[in-house]
């Protein structure tokens, strides 16, 4: 689907409240267009919705107007510069990076990690920084928000109502 399509739904999703979907749609697009700071952007807008600073932190970590309590978050959660390279989810040389400041974040990033792990990493070559980084997952912590507290209410009421559907189709069924 083509990127103003997918932006497109995207909105439509949103104004529809089915922001799970939009940030299902956003995930898509910055994984097929990593370079894109906009729709980096846009994505950590839609995790603001969640109240989850730390994934909107990750998703501004290259835009040199991004909020510091964010940035920090980001930091907390995915501590090690290893992880941080690895979700910062940046694909191919920082050269295509479309800011100064977003190429100044990924060189640092790059350079302390390779400092951390005593070898040389690079973003075309993931294998450099994610060996056995999957052995180190640790789940991410943080305070719990209102919003999100709401979300999985929301997701739960509906899996109930789903169930409710469902249980009332099979008892329809057998009498």
């Amino acid at each position: 689907m083509p990127l103003r399509e997918t932006l497109a739904r995207v909105d439509a999703d949103l104004t529809a409240g089915r922001v799970p979907l939009a940030r299902q749609r956003l995930r898509g697009l910055v994984s097929s267009f990593p370079h894109d700071l906009t729709l980096r952007r846009r994505l950590a807008e839609v995790y603001r919705l969640y109240g989850d600073a730390a994934e909107a932190g990750r998703w501004m970590y290259l835009e040199e107007d991004r909020n510091t309590e964010e940035t920090a978050a980001f930091e907390a959660r995915y501590r090690t510069h290893r992880r941080r390279m690895k979700a910062l989810a940046w694909q191919g040389p920082e050269a295509k990076a479309a800011t100064p400041f977003a190429k100044e974040q990924l060189v640092a990033v790059r350079t302390a990690c390779a400092d951390e792990l005593g070898h040389p990493v690079d973003w075309e070559n993931p294998a450099s920084y994610r060996n056995d980084l999957a052995e180190e997952y640790e789940a991410p912590s943080g305070p719990w928000t209102i919003s999100g507290v709401l979300a999985g209410a929301g997701c739960l009421m509906a899996a109930l109502g789903f169930l409710a559907i469902w249980v009332n189709g099979l008892v329809a069924l057998f009498d």
